[in-house]
């Protein structure tokens, strides 16, 4: 089947462009079409992603980052953990995101911040634990997004990602592409009406670095471990990067971000 130029990904800053568009277009449709066309099950990987927060229960101090956090469903999970206290910072580039899933997080310790992942507007050290659904497969450079969440980290912190995937099982991975290529780009045209957006979706997962070397590019962004581990049947997986202890120096020479940036309702 011929794939839409459009659809391609592309580099650098058309990237970037690309995927601001993309995302911005398909917004008021996004939230159905994420549930309808997992079947459900992106709601229980969220789960298994907020698990690995490993975050102490009762600390109304926790400071937790949702990056490229789209309509807020991680943050919303974090939020709705019993003995969760703290906050969420929830950011990301495509503000017609942000802006669809507000009435979802009204009265929520969930802060809405439209922000680059890749020039993130905080200064270094800032949140305990740093979390992205989904979010990486569109950076234009993933290893200048993972040096960013290590530097807005604060020692031993936490970086998770959850994140699409190929299965490693044939039989697995041929109804897994036949669905991701076949069926996938046809419903969600139909439903979003967006007419190459959800073969967009599948053409950046093939083309991106699979666990083993996601694994590694953690390690050189200046993460003192990462691990990761695969969910059904290795659709998605998850990575858990663990921030350098304290005194270790992973940070740039490049000056901090700014830390006061006005949230989606005052924009």
């Amino acid at each position: 089947m011929a794939i839409s130029p459009e659809a391609r990904p592309d580099r650098g800053e058309a990237r970037e462009r690309q995927v601001r568009t993309i995302f911005s277009e398909i917004a008021p449709r996004y939230d159905l079409l994420n549930h309808v066309l997992s079947l459900n099950i992106d709601r229980r990987w969220r789960r298994r992603a907020v698990d690995r927060l490993e975050l102490p229960e009762g600390d109304p101090e926790a400071l937790v980052l949702d990056a490229c956090a789209g309509t807020y469903d991680l943050s919303l999970e974090l939020a709705s953990r019993r003995g969760f206290q703290g906050r969420i910072v929830a950011s990301d580039f495509a503000r017609p995101m942000l802006v669809e899933g507000m009435d979802k997080v009204r009265a929520s310790p969930i802060v809405p911040v439209c922000g680059d992942a890749l020039r993130l507007p905080f200064p270094d050290d800032t949140f305990d634990r740093v979390m992205v659904a989904f979010g990486v497969r569109n950076l234009s450079d993933v290893a200048a997004g993972f040096a960013e969440f290590a530097r807005v980290l604060r020692p031993g912190g936490r970086l998770v990602v959850l994140e699409f995937t190929t299965p490693p099982n044939r039989l697995m991975r041929g109804a897994y592409l036949f669905y991701f290529h076949r069926v996938l780009p046809l419903v969600g045209r139909i439903v979003s009406g967006h007419p190459w957006a959800y073969t967009y979706l599948p053409e950046s997962v093939k083309e991106f670095p699979g666990p083993g070397a996601l694994a590694t590019l953690l390690e050189e962004a200046g993460f003192a471990e990462a691990e990761w581990g695969y969910l059904t049947g290795g659709i998605a997986a998850i990575h858990v990067g663990k921030g350098a202890p304290a005194g270790d120096s992973h940070r740039s020479d490049a000056d901090s971000r700014g830390s006061t940036v006005p949230s989606v309702e005052s924009r």
